[in-house]
């Protein structure tokens, strides 16, 4: 990195309201909120179902879809709200609304109240997630951000794979019902932190008028960004095969490698191989970039997914050969969301609010509708699903050709 952008970096770490391990594990945790209000109640849903008399097996999934329905579009709500009047303060009407919302869940009566709760409950945690975000952007840009984001993402990872067996914990010493009762104490944890660690960061003179016509600006200026919505795309399309992964995990492992017993071991392990290169990203991005590195570890991946499709044909079905070939190619997303999301942001300093929103709602929505038809493709044998990663991967690094004009791997 040349000492112009060392300086700048350097200097944006000192600015830090607080010190930087600090920062990230409070981003960390208020992001986590999201994965842990799918996650902790996953061991709850039989009971669930047996507690509102459902009359389907598949009922009860609609404790986590509601919540799912809930987190997209009100993104684009609070991405405005956020940018005219700032972030610490509705970061706290979010976080007090989510915890409430947990407690409605553990006090609800019928089956069709508990959806309305979690569907609420959906709505302020996309707020808290914008905000999050927002925070980083409004104290780093650039590389700073992109190796933030990764040291994010790493501890965040820690909480798909732990959730479950909180929840399976909880339900040891308390009714299923304090699963959502976890996830109210937990918002209020983090409420206290932000009250009294977190000063507001959207400085004065970066506050936008909201208004119709001031918010239809500022999304057009997101969508127009040739940057920004180039990398927003390439992102939700590549994302979408994390979603397919987390989709089709279950019978990948149990029905074609009848790994039924140690399957959470077996989906800890690649959640492990993304949080070790998202730390690794967060040492190297400063010395070579994002652009450097989101290039190459996008080809990589769909070399490696291209190696896996050939093994599949060539060995057959071996879970020796899959699982390292795999856990190497799902850790490049850990070299891609940091970087993607720093360089789609970078350009949107003054309505980062707005630029989080239309981010986190185009990336969700496009990965989760991608993610599913290639979910969809699994028929008892993997390759049809490892055709899928490479066809994402070779759309996501056509979509970046046109927004870089062709060139890849600039320092820029």
């Amino acid at each position: 990195m040349s000492s112009p952008e060392a300086a700048m970096d350097e200097a944006q770490r000192r600015a830090l309201p607080m010190p930087q391990w600090e920062l990230v594990v409070m981003v960390a945790a208020l992001m986590a909120l999201n994965a842990l209000a799918i996650d902790i109640m996953l061991p709850a849903l039989s009971d669930i179902s047996d507690h509102y008399s459902l009359k389907h097996d598949n009922h009860q999934q609609w404790v986590i879809f509601a919540y799912i329905a809930g987190f997209g579009a009100p993104q684009l709500v609070f991405g405005p709200v956020t940018d005219r009047f700032g972030r610490k303060g509705l970061l706290r009407i979010c976080l007090i609304s989510y915890a409430i919302a947990g407690i409605a869940c553990m006090l609800t009566s019928s089956f069709t109240t508990l959806l309305i709760a979690r569907f609420v409950q959906g709505m302020f945690a996309s707020g808290i997630r914008v905000i999050a975000v927002s925070v980083v952007r409004d104290l780093l840009a650039g590389r700073a951000m992109a190796r933030i984001m990764s040291l994010v993402m790493t501890v965040f990872m820690v909480v798909p794979i732990l959730a479950p067996t909180i929840g399976a914990a909880v339900m040891l010493v308390a009714p299923w019902e304090w699963t959502f009762g976890v996830l109210g104490v937990a918002a209020l944890l983090n409420l206290v932190w932000i009250q009294i660690r977190l000063p507001e960061t959207l400085a004065p003179e970066n506050r936008q008028p909201f208004n119709l016509r001031q918010t239809g600006s500022a999304y057009w200026q997101v969508v127009s960004t040739r940057i920004t919505f180039g990398y927003m795309c390439a992102s939700g399309v590549i994302f979408g095969a994390l979603f397919a992964f987390v989709a089709a995990s279950e019978q990948i492992f149990t029905d074609v490698f009848e790994q039924h017993e140690t399957f959470v071991l077996w989906f800890a392990g690649v959640a492990a191989s993304l949080a070790v290169a998202n730390f690794t990203n967060s040492r190297i991005v400063e010395r070579y970039g994002m652009r450097r590195i989101s290039h190459t570890v996008l080809l990589l991946f769909i070399a490696l997914a291209l190696v896996n499709v050939l093994t599949l044909y060539t060995v057959g079905e071996k879970l020796w050969v899959f699982y390292p070939l795999f856990c190497l190619t799902f850790a490049c997303f850990g070299m891609l969301g940091a970087n993607f999301t720093a360089l789609a942001m970078e350009p949107q300093g003054k309505i980062a609010g707005t630029a989080s929103a239309a981010y986190g709602f185009a990336s969700t929505t496009v990965s989760s509708f991608l993610g599913f038809l290639v979910a969809g493709q699994f028929n008892g044998t993997i390759a049809p699903f490892m055709w899928g990663f490479v066809a994402l991967g070779v759309s996501s690094l056509t979509i970046i050709l046109i927004t870089e004009g062709g060139k890849l791997f600039q320092t820029r």
